[in-house]
Order: C-alpha cells, then structure tokens, then sequence
C-alpha cells in the first residue's frame, strides 16, 4: 500500500494531467481533421466519379489495412529522408489524421449506401438536385446509422495515442512510463491509474455520442 500512496503524489497527478491533456490535444485535432476528410471520401467513393472513385477507394483500403504503428514510424522517421520534418506532436496528429480519414471514409460510405435509394429518388422528383438531396435527405439519415461505429473509431483513436509513445510524445502513456521508470515499485499504481484516466475520457465520449444519437433520433 505505501508504493500507492507514493505512486500517487500531487506532483506525479499533475505530470499524469499534463500528459492526459497531450492525449486529448492529439485526439480532438485529428479527430476534427479526420471527419472532414472522412466525410469528403466517404462522398467521392460513394458517388463513384469515373477514375477519382476508383483511385480514392485503392488509397483508402490500403491505409485501412496498413498498421498505425507503421504510419506514425513513416511520418516520424520516414519523411525526414525527404526533407519533411515534424515535431512528435505533429507528426501523431498527421498519421492518425491519415490513418483515420481512411476509416472515416469507409464508415460514411457505408452509411450513406444503407439509406434506401427511394430517399434520393423521392428527393430528386421533389425538384431538389442530387446535391441538395444528399445534403437534406440522404446525408442526415445516414448520420443517425453512422454514429455508433464512429464514436468506436474515435474511441480507438484515443487509445491508439499511446502508440505515439514510440516517437516520444509527451502523452499519458509515455509520462507514466517515466514515473515508474524511476521506481518500479510504481508500475502497478500508474497502470491502474492509466486505465481508470482511459476510462473516463472514453466513456465521457461515449455518453455524448448517445445523447447526440438520441436527440438526432
């Protein structure tokens, strides 16, 4: 008991806080930044322009099946051999942001396929053009199927920080490790302290997700 009350200082809660506030920075950006990219080739792949839907979709389903991991090691130490250099804050941000938009893509491509065609159809004979009935008709319906599978995507993303850890990003992972490099006797109290400071923020993002999913149904 007394390596908990050790472990779990107002100096190591605070270098943990800083560190959460790391998580959530990198979290929030490339999650705005990935919904709008998302969104964007989740439209393209849908419409299915002749050449550009065929090329998105490729790009697409290779990121899909490509390891995060790998992604962040390829913008962290890969691009710097052709003259792009990132800060580790950067250079998280720009592999989940990839990485994600691919998973987004898919996700809206998908939702928007599960609104039944009559929809667009009902749109379209109502004098809208096919933008305005994807915009008005079809887009916010799919809106309500594409919710719980992307409030699970960025719940992984949050986790998935602590790959960043690799590139020394200052996130929570990476400042517990420090802690309880110093003492090992930490180690216990600062995994426990990972999971319940991952827990709250996950489920705060889930509980939103259903309010939303709730007013929107």
């Amino acid at each position: 008991m007394n390596s908990f009350a050790e472990a779990y200082t107002w100096i190591n809660f605070r270098f943990l806080l800083e560190g959460l506030w790391v998580t959530v920075e990198v979290s929030v950006i490339s999650i705005i930044l990935s919904s709008i990219i998302g969104l964007f080739l989740g439209i393209v792949r849908y419409i299915r322009y002749p050449v550009v839907s065929s090329i998105v979709g490729v790009i697409v389903d290779l990121i899909r099946n490509l390891p995060l991991l790998l992604l962040i090691f390829f913008t962290y130490f890969g691009l710097p051999k052709i003259g792009i250099r990132m800060e580790p804050l950067a250079a998280a941000i720009a592999a989940m942001t990839v990485f994600e938009s691919a998973m987004i893509a898919e996700i809206v491509r998908s939702g928007i396929q599960a609104v039944d065609t009559g929809q667009m159809e009902g749109a379209r004979a109502n004098g809208l053009t096919y933008w305005q009935g994807l915009r008005y008709i079809v887009l916010p319906q799919a809106l309500k199927k594409m919710i719980p599978p992307l409030v699970s995507q960025f719940i992984s993303l949050i986790k998935d920080t602590s790959l960043a850890t690799i590139i020394v990003l200052p996130e929570l992972m990476y400042r517990a490790q420090i802690i309880y490099g110093q003492n090992t006797r930490y180690m216990i109290p600062m995994f426990i302290a990972l999971a319940v400071l991952y827990f709250v923020v996950c489920y705060a993002l889930s509980l939103v997700a259903s309010r939303l999913e709730k007013r929107i149904g």
